[in-house]
């Protein structure tokens, strides 16, 4: 082992330390950042698998997310939709109502397909029909 005058670096501290020119660039220190910053995610990602209790965890948390999480996301989307839905034939039900019309096909055709017969959409279609075919 050959001894070093106090203060020299050692042989392969070239490697470790950043060239001097690239240090200078505006853009260094925020490459260094993005770096370390990416460095410290991977970290924080891979950290809870670092021992065994933190390997059992992540397969109790798996298992919990799977058995308990996942099948609540279904029936809330469900109950999403259905309000939606509900909130919308609610309106054309008042708006029915205070028109004083007797004509319920004017603001909900049941005979079409899918929601083309609200009256909204029934009106829309209906300019469209008038644009294409000029008469």
């Amino acid at each position: 082992f050959a001894s070093r005058p106090p203060g020299a670096r050692p042989p392969n501290a070239h490697r470790d330390a950043p060239h001097p020119a690239l240090s200078s660039l505006p853009g260094a220190a925020m490459s260094s950042a993005i770096g370390a910053f990416a460095n410290v995610a991977h970290k924080f990602v891979t950290w809870p698998q670092g021992s065994t209790q933190g390997f059992c965890n992540v397969i109790k948390i798996g298992t919990f997310c799977r058995t308990v999480v996942w099948p609540c996301i279904p029936p809330l989307l469900m109950f999403q939709y259905i309000r939606g839905v509900d909130e919308d034939v609610y309106a054309t039900e008042v708006l029915y109502y205070k028109s004083g019309s007797k004509d319920v096909k004017a603001f909900h055709d049941s005979s079409r397909i899918g929601i083309s017969g609200h009256w909204r959409l029934q009106q829309d279609l209906e300019t469209i029909r008038e644009a294409a075919n000029p008469e």
